[in-house]
């Protein structure tokens, strides 16, 4: 799951990878802004996404694995722990919608920097 995830997200417009916050914690920006933290220290893996309040709320009810995001906005980020009971198609969508969220947010200039690749 861990390599599907990650070339997932590997495969999306002006994506940096790094590790800012020391090894255990792989980050993923678009235009210099977070869109994905993953764990990889933590067992099962987790990975936090940026989301809307309103689905985030909705997707933290419907599944026990999804929680405030940890050390992240409470509102806006989500922490989804990868222990298999969150559908993989669900967890593309939620990475998709944190890219979205943050391409949304970008300048101008860095939206068509992003989009017209």
């Amino acid at each position: 799951m861990l390599e599907t995830i990650y070339e997932y997200c590997r495969a999306k417009a002006c994506v940096e990878e790094g590790f800012p916050f020391g090894e255990e914690t792989l980050v993923f920006k678009v235009s210099g802004k977070i869109f994905v933290l993953l764990s990889l220290d933590a067992t099962p893996w987790q990975i936090n996404l940026k989301c809307n309040p309103l689905w985030a709320i909705e997707l933290r009810e419907n599944y026990e694995s999804i929680r405030p995001g940890y050390h992240m906005n409470k509102n806006h980020w989500n922490t989804a722990v990868l222990d298999g009971s969150i559908p993989t198609s669900l967890i593309f969508e939620m990475i998709d919608h944190s890219y979205e969220l943050v391409v949304a947010g970008l300048t101008k200039a860095q939206r068509k920097a992003v989009l017209n690749l």
